[in-house]
């Protein structure tokens, strides 16, 4: 098996994986990212979400030999000084999380669309979000709730 390195929550990260692995094999099987969950393997779920140039991807769609030179943050990356995103925090805040199947995946995408100033951030756009993600506890609601509370303190959602 090749050996592949990749810049991941903005470090050089070598993994060996089979040629032609996805970015998904590359993070969980590889690097042990247990933040990037293994689910459909089709690009359904959305639980392999991960960050690609800042970007919302779906781990499972893309090649890791593909992703040579590009930034990838993962949910155990996307914290900053040691002060967690206002996503996590807001999903800390309002309890939206039970199994954790779903959670890495929806934070990462709303995170691409919050944390980019040229997007439309609308309660529409984030219901979709969460909506394109399959969670197996029912903890929709909340997940929302938590997604537009942490868009209004980011100052993104009036």
């Amino acid at each position: 098996m090749p050996l592949v390195t990749l810049t991941v929550n903005g470090a050089p990260r070598t993994a060996r994986v089979p040629a032609g692995a996805s970015l998904l094999e590359f993070l969980h099987d590889g690097l042990g990212l247990s933040g990037v969950r293994l689910g459909c393997e089709d690009g359904v779920c959305g639980a392999c979400t991960v960050l690609v140039d800042g970007r919302a991807v779906r781990a499972c769609t893309i090649t890791a030999a593909s992703c040579a030179g590009r930034r990838i943050v993962t949910l155990e990356g996307l914290s900053s000084g040691g002060r967690l995103h206002p996503l996590q925090e807001a999903f800390l805040r309002h309890g939206a999380l039970r199994c954790g199947f779903c959670t890495p995946g929806m934070i990462l995408e709303a995170a691409a669309l919050l944390d980019d100033p040229r997007a439309q951030v609308t309660r529409r756009r984030l219901r979709q979000i969460v909506e394109s993600h399959v969670c197996h506890c029912g903890m929709k609601a909340r997940i929302l709730e938590a997604v537009e509370d942490a868009a209004i303190r980011m100052g993104r959602l009036k």
